[in-house]
């Protein structure tokens, strides 16, 4: 498999994977510190629900609106 621009893998149909629902917080942290606000044990799913969003990218571009 071929890694993808941000170092995730690409599916069989070379799509790149999309970060699961049921992704600690705690784990996203490391990688994208402006996420800290948010409680350690929250999953993705939650959080992006929460903010209204439907992706990992949708939840960062809301989350550095706010911080500008």
């Amino acid at each position: 498999m071929t890694t993808g621009l941000d170092g995730r893998h690409r599916d069989r149909d070379g799509r790149i994977s999309e970060k699961h629902g049921n992704t600690k917080m705690k784990n996203l942290k490391p990688i994208y510190p402006e996420l800290k606000n948010f409680r350690d044990e929250d999953t993705l799913g939650k959080v992006r629900s929460r903010n209204g969003v439907d992706s990992l990218d949708g939840l960062l571009k809301k989350v550095r609106a706010k911080t500008k």
